[in-house]
């Protein structure tokens, strides 16, 4: 009457979990998993220690990227606006 359906269809659950970890003391060792899994953490570690130093290297290029065409901006808008000062004051005096 009542099936049960799993909550995540091809995630492993109790029963195969049980199943991997019994290969995996059959594979290595009782002994060296505790080191497998130690190196593992480690290499985690410093895969997102990369990651987080690409990451804020992309952070601060968009933001010299920004600040450099704000320049640019300020720079030609100051020019335009001394071009139109230095007409304009050319104009008057004829």
């Amino acid at each position: 009457m009542f099936q049960n359906f799993p909550l995540f269809p091809g995630i492993p659950g109790g029963p195969e979990l049980l199943i991997v970890l019994l290969v995996l003391v059959l594979l290595f060792g009782a002994n060296k998993i505790p080191k497998l899994a130690r190196s593992t953490g480690q290499a985690m570690g410093e895969f997102q220690r990369g990651r987080n130093e690409i990451e804020e290297e992309l952070k601060q290029m968009e933001n010299t990227d920004d600040d450099e065409e704000d320049d640019e901006a300020t720079t030609a808008s100051t020019e335009a606006a001394t071009e139109t000062t230095s007409t304009s004051t050319s104009s008057d005096s004829n």
